[in-house]
């Protein structure tokens, strides 16, 4: 059996819409003709253990434990808002890698860096399509351990 260990690559999904019903269940659109394409991908462990780390100040004090009388160790941590904006965009940054035929409302070509990916981010048509393709990416990816699991 061979496996691709290169999986920072990416998926490239060809974008469609979505309708929001009145009951609130959500419709995806085949995608139409001449529609643009993204290449998606999930940030695995270490990826987002690196965001974390850099975004992330990690806290420990000892607390008070009135069930116990005794003082118990605590481990968080500590963000500001500025450093969970960052930390949103570092992750959608490393997932959404490239696009291709992606047009602006005079039909012109929008770059793919990092500003326009977090405008197209406050956008609710991608961001549904965004989010049901890295769900399609992580569903592929978890059939394939149910199925490596059987063997």
């Amino acid at each position: 059996m061979r496996f691709d260990l290169n999986t920072g690559t990416g998926e490239w999904f060809t974008f469609f819409s979505s309708e929001i019903k009145p009951d609130g269940e959500v419709t995806y659109l085949d995608p139409e003709e001449g529609a643009g394409r993204v290449c998606l991908r999930i940030a695995d462990e270490e990826v987002t253990e690196k965001i974390r780390a850099q975004t992330r100040k990690v806290v420990k004090e000892f607390v008070f434990n009135p069930k116990t009388r005794q003082m118990d160790r605590w481990e968080g941590f500590d963000q500001t808002p500025a450093q969970a904006k960052k930390e949103r965009e570092m992750i959608w940054d490393h997932a959404i890698v490239a696009w291709e035929d992606i047009l602006d409302g005079d039909g012109k070509q929008i770059p793919c860096t990092l500003e326009n990916k977090m405008k197209l981010m406050s956008n609710p048509q991608f961001i549904r399509f965004v989010g049901r393709c890295l769900q399609l990416i992580s569903g592929a990816s978890a059939e394939a351990d149910k199925a490596a699991e059987k063997n």
